[in-house]
């Protein structure tokens, strides 16, 4: 059974380069499964790829603004979720 636990919110979206800023309370690295979640709408995707002011990074702590690429458009507020195998 998967566990899902809140690591952030949304805070900006960037429609032309598909990615989401999210505040993370938690760690979360490139490969990691993620639910987004506002409401009644939510989609799963891996993590393929994460910023921190414009540079690539593999891997991001609790405090953190990261950038992420996003598979579908999210707005603020928007929770996110790390999905682990259990």
């Amino acid at each position: 059974m998967a566990e899902e636990k809140l690591i952030g919110k949304v805070t900006h979206y960037f429609p032309k380069v598909s990615a989401a800023i999210v505040e993370l309370e938690d760690s979360l690295k490139v490969g990691d499964k993620i639910k987004l979640k506002h409401k009644e709408d939510e989609f799963e995707q891996e993590v393929t790829s994460m910023q921190i002011d414009h540079k690539a990074i593999d891997m991001a702590n609790k405090g953190d603004m990261v950038g992420i690429k996003v598979e579908r458009k999210v707005k603020e507020g928007w929770e996110v979720y790390k999905i682990q195998e259990g």
